[in-house]
């Protein structure tokens, strides 16, 4: 019996044997005729891309991820007003367009956090601020100012939401030379004693924002969970290190129809 094959426009499942990528084209038409009867058919499409989502949420049509992990991508403004609008803990945070510093002084003590609020990732764009010069090096990068207040952790936990539950959630600790916990920024893994609190306050943020294929970030800070963002394009390093075969895990959740 010939096995039945999902459709993806997106790279991410290139390597699935249960997976038909056929890549992004701005022109439906330079699809052949076979994947633009099956991406109009109706049948679930995977990775359907920035551009995609958009149609194939207009026109009905069943995607994962969900429209909504689209929408959030590496947008920090928007996805700390769904934060709030969702009371999920999360922390202070405001954005300041029109900014003067005085007014950021004055709504933040030093140190805090400040970070380019749109399209930076893997810790690129992030910046303790520790006193006015830093403030104003980090003024003069962007034209829109996102505001964080600094809580002084030397680790996160990062929780892959993939479905509705977590695939895999573990520690980041930040090296004692910097303070970004990123695995990219020289963050170090460890999969002992991740709370399980942790891992469901993920799952219900996930879930009550509409993530399904996320990389959630939480913090505990006096005996209390923040998220501090999801991280729509999350990297695998995490699966490597846990010797998860990423590939053939996506390959069981299609075949389950788990996603």
């Amino acid at each position: 019996m010939k096995e039945k094959k999902v459709i993806a426009i997106g790279k991410r499942l290139k390597d699935c044997r249960n997976v038909i990528t056929v890549g992004l084209k701005i022109n439906f038409s330079d699809y052949a005729k076979d994947e633009q009867k099956r991406i109009i058919s109706g049948e679930k499409i995977y990775y359907p891309t920035v551009f995609y989502a958009d149609i194939l949420n207009s026109a009905g049509i069943p995607m994962f991820p969900s429209y909504h992990n689209y929408k959030y991508a590496q947008d920090k403004i928007k996805q700390t007003a769904l934060f709030e609008v969702s009371r999920i803990p999360h922390p202070k945070t405001r954005v300041f367009y029109a900014f003067k510093k005085s007014r950021i002084i004055k709504m933040f003590q030093y140190p805090f956090i400040a970070k380019i609020p749109r399209g930076s990732a893997m810790g690129r764009g992030v910046y303790l601020i520790k006193n006015d010069d830093d403030l104003e090096e980090y003024l003069n990068l962007t034209k829109i100012a996102y505001i964080q207040e600094y809580l002084p952790i030397k680790r996160d936990i990062r929780v892959v939401i993939i479905g509705k539950k977590a695939a895999i959630a573990y520690f980041r600790t930040a090296q004692d030379f910097n303070f970004k916990t990123n695995v990219s920024a020289g963050g170090v893994i460890s999969f002992k004693g991740v709370p399980n609190e942790a891992v469901r306050f993920a799952e219900y943020a996930a879930q009550k924002c509409g993530f399904d294929d996320a990389g959630i970030d939480v913090i505990e800070y006096k005996n209390k969970h923040y998220i501090l963002e999801a991280n729509i394009k999350y990297g695998k390093q995490g699966f490597k290190a846990a010797g998860i075969d990423y590939v053939r895990l996506m390959e069981k959740k299609i075949d389950r129809n788990e996603i």
